[in-house]
């Protein structure tokens, strides 16, 4: 039989045109957003039908889904088709963001479906933060909600200008034109600060789609388009290809000793070869000499791009820094203004340690200031000391080494940020940055001769931070001061800060609040910081109820020189110790706040010493605390000695 060599499948020129014709579409991304039971899922599950998205088979399947949990009696719920998860469908709820895909003979789109509960408002400010438009969704019924208005401000913080402002469920209201008319002018008013570009009201039913993508007959008095038309000619915000270049540098490309690359996606503007590029944090300046990408090396990329640049000298560029414009840096700076949205069931607590991550960086920070909480309903801005989930505010950060950013109303890609929690990973804030504070450009580390190994050979020492923590009455205060008595007997140079005593002066503005709590301890953190680098042996014997902050005063100090004593004393040992008195008060709740009654306490995980009380004397716990000194300066002493410093 004789062999046919098999043909290479080559696409016909009617599939290579249709192709073509869709990369050349533009895309645009959008989210609907508004109250409970608004229609959004409904909404974009008939747009995806009558954009022919939907197969005869999963029409078939969500017919018969329609029957087992659909809430339209005998009538096709389009909603089920973004409803993927069972919670939601048993509850008539979006808990997640659903995101989905669609085109038109004019237009390609994305749209996210965002939860309309309040406590799901983070996920709605995740599905925000790339979107180009927002269609905000009234029920006819109700009109403008409370969540209504907190959306519509997430999505202006967000950087969106353009809504579509869909009141649905008209048919519900007897397709009444003054109804319309009278939400349509709430809103206008409500949103008149809050910067949108457009609003486009229109009437529909999203149910049966009216002036969805065909127009109504039974809303003959709306002379506007349908969603569809409009979605397909609002203006899709192309600035980003015309603001100045910026590259976060997000992966150093190194496979052999020829070639070095910088890798990432251009995030605005655009870079050619030979163009003139400088490092944001160090101001170094280099030429592009070469534009990797898959298919081969580029004379030009755009922002979107995902490249390698090679530059032409051997500059210090690591993950995290920004390659821009020459004419048109960014900020640099560890102090700045920003919007926050926080998203954590335990409140934001100023002066705490988070993470701070950005497009490709990360740095610790901390909320310095809230300067106020927005209320949402009048815009007023109000004093507050902490932000609840889902609350928005203005705030100071301060983060521990400068980053590069452009204020977010310039630029959403290097503007943006998160907050992360330190011990949970849990994304607690997602904040938008509005400019450098200017007190931190005038602030630099002045250089000294006489250093921290200077001081301590003097004092023939080794610096230490001896950190107490534990329950009022456990014995930190006892334990701490008769370790330094016995410390200053052998010439020891010590300071012992204590709780009560630092409260007398330093901390005297604070009181026993969660908030005042991680401030009195990051105040105390910073004074030990100093004191170490004095060269003096340190005791400070607070309790610090928090892990996270007691990780902070950890990171101040350099590697070893923290150590955790954990003074495990039982809660009810120490209330029967009560030295003050205090315990008895508390629970008979005349002290409020007091930590082990009505406010937590978190204990170490895996301190350096853990000082089990009971059963054991004062002079016991000290000897265990000298010895372990004694071993840590016998071992620093043979690693010196053996040539390791």
């Amino acid at each position: 039989m004789r062999h046919v060599p098999a043909k290479t499948l080559e696409p016909s020129n009617e599939v290579r045109d249709y192709l073509a014709a869709q990369e050349k579409k533009s895309l645009l991304r959008f989210l609907t957003c508004g109250s409970v039971d608004d229609g959004k899922s409904t909404l974009i599950g008939r747009l995806l039908s009558d954009t022919k998205q939907i197969f005869e088979d999963q029409l078939a399947a969500l017919e018969r889904d329609s029957r087992k949990h659909g809430t339209t009696g005998e009538d096709v719920d389009f909603a089920l088709l973004v409803d993927g998860l069972e919670a939601e469908r048993e509850q008539g709820i979006t808990i997640d963001v659903a995101y989905r895909f669609f085109a038109t003979p004019k237009r390609k789109f994305i749209v996210a479906d965002t939860p309309g509960h309040e406590q799901y408002t983070r996920n709605m400010a995740t599905g925000a933060s790339t979107a180009d438009l927002a269609i905000v969704l009234i029920d006819a019924r109700q009109g403008v909600l409370r969540q209504t208005r907190r959306h519509s401000i997430i999505a202006s913080l967000l950087g969106i200008r353009h809504i579509v402002l869909a009141v649905n469920k008209i048919d519900l209201v007897g397709f009444d034109r003054v109804t319309f008319d009278r939400i349509v002018a709430e809103y206008r008013d409500f949103a008149r600060d809050l910067g949108f570009e457009s609003i486009a009201p229109i009437p529909m039913s999203a149910r049966y789609g009216d002036n969805v993508s065909m127009r109504s007959e039974r809303l003959a008095w709306y002379q506007g388009p349908t969603l569809i038309e409009h979605l397909e000619t609002v203006p899709v915000d192309s600035a980003s290809a015309e603001q100045p270049f910026r590259f976060p540098v997000q992966y150093v490309n190194r496979p052999n000793l020829d070639f070095r690359g910088f890798a990432g996606t251009v995030a605005s503007g655009s870079v050619s070869r030979g163009d003139e590029v400088v490092v944001a944090k160090s101001g170094r300046s280099a030429r592009v000499k070469r534009i990797v990408s898959y298919g081969g090396d580029l004379q030009k990329a755009v922002a979107g791009q995902a490249v390698t640049l090679v530059l032409d000298e051997e500059v210090e560029v690591s993950r995290g820094n920004v390659l821009v414009q020459p004419d048109a840096r960014p900020q640099v700076s560890d102090q700045f203004a920003a919007n926050l949205v926080w998203f954590d069931e335990q409140g934001l607590l100023p002066g705490r340690s988070y993470i701070l991550r950005t497009e490709t960086d990360e740095a610790s920070a901390t909320v310095t200031e809230l300067k106020h909480r927005l209320n949402i309903n009048d815009f007023a801005e109000e004093a507050a000391k902490s932000l609840e989930m889902n609350e928005v505010g203005v705030v100071n950060i301060s983060t521990r080494t400068p980053i590069a950013f452009d204020a977010f109303a310039e630029n959403r890609s290097t503007g943006a940020f998160i907050l992360i929690d330190r011990i949970t990973n849990a994304t607690v804030g997602a904040g938008m940055i509005q400019h450098a504070l200017r007190r931190a450009e005038n602030i630099h580390w002045q250089s000294l001769d006489v250093d921290k190994r200077a001081r301590s050979d003097m004092k023939h020492q080794r610096p230490a931070v001896f950190w107490f923590t534990g329950l009022s009455g456990s014995g930190k205060s006892t334990i701490a001061n008769l370790l330094e008595k016995k410390l200053a007997a052998t010439g020891r140079h010590t300071y012992l800060l204590d709780g009560d005593n630092v409260r007398h002066g330093l901390n005297r503005d604070l009181g026993f609040t969660d908030a005042d709590r991680v401030e009195n301890i990051r105040r105390v953190a910073e004074v030990a910081k100093l004191m170490a680098d004095a060269g003096l042996i340190v005791l400070v014997s607070f309790i610090s109820p928090f892990r996270a902050e007691r990780r902070l005063a950890r990171e101040l100090m350099a590697g070893g020189e923290f150590v955790e004593v954990f003074v495990d004393t039982p809660f009810d040992e120490c209330a029967r110790r009560d030295p003050k008195g205090l315990y008895a008060r508390a629970l008979r709740g005349e002290i409020k706040n007091f930590t082990g009654v009505d406010s937590p306490y978190e204990p170490p995980e895996n301190p350096e010493i853990r000082l089990q009380t009971v059963g054991r004397t004062v002079e016991e716990m000290v000897d265990i605390l000298d010895d372990w000194l004694a071993e840590r300066d016998k071992a620093e002493t043979q690693y010196e000695s053996g040539g390791g410093i």
